[in-house]
């Protein structure tokens, strides 16, 4: 998951290839023309897709890669198909969101949900092993539901591991918002005197997902 932020979206992918039955949905298309979004002060407003999302003071949003990102393993290939990126400045704690549209066959439920979310963790493992040395020791969370604003069904799943005397919370979250699937991938650097888990939180319960009806 750090180097192959895709290997989730292809998994799923795959999985959803294999829904039989008649289309739910017309076929969504996109238009990469347009601009992903506008940020105005503390919030962004999409456009491309119909997304609202705020940061709290001292956090960024922003539609470009943060130079750091790479550094903390996420490889460049994944970080490009991600539509916009949250992070702390200061301990590089970060969220980064990617819509893409369901297929016209696929159904969900919050069941599915978890059960996509919870897909790739043995894979995860094997990449943080691989990456940083087979001793690392990486304890694995449960897979939980989320709410969001404007979304169906969401659970999230993650990784906590220690780099460097610092402890770090990887984790995913996988959502369904007619016609969008959404993948909010996100990282937690606990750092003494900082308060990056509540700050993602608030921004979390900001997010919102806008019916077009």
């Amino acid at each position: 998951m750090v180097k192959k932020k895709g290997l989730l979206i292809v998994l799923i992918f795959l999985f959803l290839a294999g829904c039989d039955g008649c289309p739910v949905r017309e076929e969504i298309k996109v238009d990469r023309s347009l601009s992903v979004g506008k940020i105005e002060g503390s919030q962004f407003v999409g456009i491309r897709f119909p997304f609202n999302i705020s940061v709290v003071p001292h956090w960024k949003v922003t539609t470009e890669i943060p130079d750091f990102m790479e550094e903390l393993g996420y490889g460049r290939g994944g970080l490009e198909s991600s539509q916009l990126f949250l992070f702390n400045p200061s301990t590089h704690s970060n969220l980064q969101i990617d819509f893409e549209p369901a297929g016209r066959r696929a159904r969900f439920s919050q069941a599915m949900i978890e059960r996509l979310a919870n897909m790739v963790t043995e894979a995860t493992v094997s990449d943080l092993k691989g990456d940083y040395g087979k001793d690392l020791q990486v304890e694995v969370g449960p897979t939980e539901p989320v709410s969001l604003k404007g979304v169906q069904y969401a659970a999230k799943k993650y990784v906590t591991y220690t780099l460097k005397g610092v402890k770090r919370e990887q984790g995913w979250i996988y959502a369904f918002a007619e016609p969008y699937q959404i993948f909010i991938l996100y990282m937690i650097l606990e750092k003494a005197g900082t308060s990056d888990r509540e700050d993602m939180r608030k921004i979390l319960d900001s997010f919102e997902v806008i019916s077009k009806k």
